[in-house]
């Protein structure tokens, strides 16, 4: 990967951040010809190199200052906790790959509010990004071999709903891990191999079979018009007479697992545009904490931040294992509509995680297997007292590691949809950010999902399970939304739905989901896809490029 940008240089548009929003903008500005700068403050993850052991996932975490500079960055603000990605590929590295549309009767939101873009100006962009995901539905030869999605598809339609097989960007073969692509197709340059069906999608897939941004947009882009620097953090920036002046902590020559001494290295970065897509955290903490040089942004600036209404529970100890480490995390989802009185819809998916992660349901079990392992002693003991040993204790050591009514018979439930957006992003002490979001005003909506998720649970025959989050009255989300919201105009939103430009600022636009004026409602991914492609193609236009 390239160094950042040259003293001196003026590029045509820097992109900062590479998730759904930057890497589509970033490959459609190239693809026009564009002189154009990814900025991604994390590094590559080629296959074989995302973590697996205790060790590594305890080194994969994002905090460069303690010297760390991995996968995940986890934030916490109250009642509501955000885990996002840090990584050439953004949130497609650590997502769950389904690939749905934004229901059309969503653009109109609970409380009656209509969003600035409707779905039939919407609908052309997705069938743009459509292909360069190559999403497929799991396929039918494999539902038989896997039990989480024959029963959650069969506990679902005895409950009188539809379930469905969402779109995957995951690319499937005749059989599992066979080779596919070239490994000069890719900017790892690594051979691929179809899904192994091992659940490891949220965790990093180590065999290239996820279609993510890393294998294609980015590496479809043009090389002679894309400059991509990695492990390069954006911290400030400023208009000038050309454009804007980017300051850059450079990160590249840091040692990992080694606490950082001192501020980072800087550089400075010019352009013409610039287009943050750092994510519904990141962007709005770099506009916020660079306000004074934007005196005329929005005073929506932090508002209508929500969650995307993420939601967990599980289905624990089911009779029939669930083996939710075969297949990919996702392969089943049914649509909750609206209902009366302004509650909003939803989506519930079937879930997975890998074998190596069933362990951690063991140790969650430590009480159990505590008295298991006391009661083998005990059979020791008499045998010896009575002459009468048992020599054979493999029943014995089978409870020692567990039954398969724990790890094997839960199958984890994922919500996410139309919760109040209620959150409001700020500043606080030290200028971090904080962000004020109220679970009791989202607990109307939660109830309604965890009484759905609860009848699933009935009728797979296990026990229905909350997450602890919400004996704490807390949530969680991978999905966060908003903060910079589209509006038409400045007292309506901080962005324009067209190109997505920072209203009173030209050439300084916004394209990620800190755009959402409300939730998405589904996986929010592909919506962002298409709202990127949108503002791309509306700067071109203004470029003479469309």
């Amino acid at each position: 990967m390239a160094a950042a940008g040259e003293s001196g240089h003026r590029y045509d548009a820097v992109v900062v951040g590479s998730g759904f929003g930057g890497s589509v903008m970033a490959y459609r500005l190239a693809d026009a010809k564009l002189d154009v700068c990814l900025l991604e403050r994390g590094k590559p993850w080629p296959p074989g190199s995302f973590p697996r052991t205790p060790y590594d996932f305890s080194q994969a975490l994002w905090d460069p200052s303690a010297g760390l500079h991995g996968l995940y960055e986890l934030w916490s603000f109250g009642g509501l906790g955000a885990l996002v990605s840090s990584g050439l590929g953004g949130g497609s590295l650590i997502y769950a790959n389904v690939i749905l549309k934004k229901p059309k009767e969503w653009f109109t939101e609970p409380d009656g509010r209509a969003w600035p873009i409707s779905y039939e100006e919407l609908a052309p962009e997705y069938e743009e990004v459509w292909p360069f995901l190559a999403p497929q539905t799991y396929p039918e030869r494999y539902h038989a071999s896997t039990p989480k999605t024959t029963a959650f598809h069969a506990a679902t339609k005895k409950l009188g709903l539809k379930p469905s097989y969402p779109p995957l960007a995951i690319t499937f073969g005749k059989e599992p891990g066979a080779r596919f692509g070239e490994p000069a197709e890719n900017l790892h340059r690594a051979q691929r191999y179809t899904c192994r069906l091992v659940g490891e999608c949220d965790v990093g897939c180590n065999y290239g079979s996820k279609n993510s941004l890393d294998y294609t947009y980015l590496s479809k882009a043009d090389p002679l018009c894309l400059t991509i620097c990695c492990r390069q953090e954006v911290k400030a920036f400023e208009r000038d007479d050309g454009g804007f002046r980017i300051e850059v902590a450079d990160h590249s020559q840091a040692k990992e697992g080694t606490p950082r001494a001192g501020p980072a290295p800087t550089r400075i970065v010019l352009t013409r545009r610039l287009i943050l897509c750092a994510g519904a955290l990141g962007t709005p903490y770099l506009l916020l904490r660079n306000r004074s040089a934007f005196p005329k942004i929005s005073p929506l600036l932090g508002t209508r931040f929500s969650g995307n209404g993420d939601f967990i529970a599980f289905a624990a100890r089911s009779p029939t294992p669930m083996q939710p480490a075969v297949g990919p995390v996702i392969t089943a989802a049914v649509e909750i509509e609206d209902a009366p009185g302004g509650r909003g819809g939803f989506v519930i998916e079937d879930a997975g995680y890998p074998d190596f992660l069933a362990w951690v349901g063991e140790m969650i079990a430590l009480p159990r297997i505590g008295w298991a392992g006391r009661r083998t002693a005990l059979r020791i003991a008499w045998g010896k007292l009575t002459g009468r040993p048992d020599s054979n204790l493999s029943a014995e050591a089978s409870a020692l590691l567990g039954s398969p009514r724990l790890a094997g018979g839960t199958l984890p439930l994922l919500g996410m949809g139309r919760e109040p957006v209620q959150g409001r992003m700020r500043l606080g002490r030290r200028a971090l950010l904080d962000v004020e979001w109220s679970f009791a005003d989202a607990r109307p909506y939660f109830d309604r999902v965890r009484y759905y998720t609860r009848g699933i649970a009935r009728e797979i025959g296990a026990e229905f399970e909350d997450s602890i989050l919400r004996r704490l009255n807390a949530s969680i989300t991978v999905h966060p939304l908003g903060g910079c919201p589209m509006g038409k105009t400045d007292a309506e939103g901080v962005v324009d739905p067209e190109s997505g430009c920072v209203h009173n600022y030209k050439g300084l636009h916004v394209a990620d989901g800190s755009v959402m004026p409300g939730t998405v409602g589904t996986n929010p991914s592909f919506t962002i896809a298409a709202v990127s492609n949108r503002f791309a193609k509306a700067i071109l236009r203004d470029e003479g490029k469309l």
